[in-house]
């Protein structure tokens, strides 16, 4: 076996399965990822982008400015709940509701 540890995509992050056996390990989870990588390789090659950028579709846009939008709703449900003072329970649900949010917000694509 070449690795046990999982390794995560190059483009998106998500976590790659493990890979047993020879062969080149995989950078990506996917080929829309891997055409991405290239696309942005070739922005950036040819100069018309910063070296630091992040290229998104509209949709991987869209989806990120969604899950954002979630995460503050939470955080706000949160804030809510404290200022009412609700029970410890019902507190640690709507946290564990806002760390779900966050989990799924942090992803970029």
């Amino acid at each position: 076996m070449r690795r046990t540890a999982p390794t995560r995509c190059e483009w998106c992050g998500r976590e790659l399965p493990v890979q047993e056996g020879l062969g080149r390990r995989r950078r990506y989870c996917a080929h829309a990822c891997r055409q991405r990588a290239y696309e942005n390789r070739n922005a950036h090659n040819r100069g018309d982008l910063p070296v630091d950028a992040v290229v998104l579709t509209a949709a991987e846009a869209s989806d990120l400015a969604d899950r954002l939008y979630q995460m503050r709703c939470a955080a706000e449900d949160v804030a809510t709940a404290v200022g009412e003072r609700v029970t410890g329970r019902e507190l640690a649900g709507l946290v564990e509701a806002m760390m779900a949010a966050a989990r799924d917000a942090e992803r970029l694509r």
